[in-house]
């Protein structure tokens, strides 16, 4: 059984250009990642480049809450 304060945890990365709070309406969805960061290493909010298939580029995906 697993423990309640792990050190890897499981993060949503959503796309910042498309995402829930965007002016941008005319896109079809959202981008969403989800990877895996250490908890102690990296205490703050996680930022990647990643591609976008909605905004056909590369932006910036945000950890969001699950």
């Amino acid at each position: 059984m697993a423990k309640g304060k792990d050190v890897r945890v499981t993060v949503i990365l959503e796309c910042t250009s498309c995402g829930r709070n965007s002016i941008n309406k005319g896109s079809r969805g959202i981008s969403r990642y989800s990877t895996q960061k250490n908890r102690y290493n990296t205490p703050s909010r996680l930022e990647l480049r990643k591609f976008c298939p909605y905004c056909y580029k590369h932006t910036v995906h945000g950890e969001i809450k699950k």
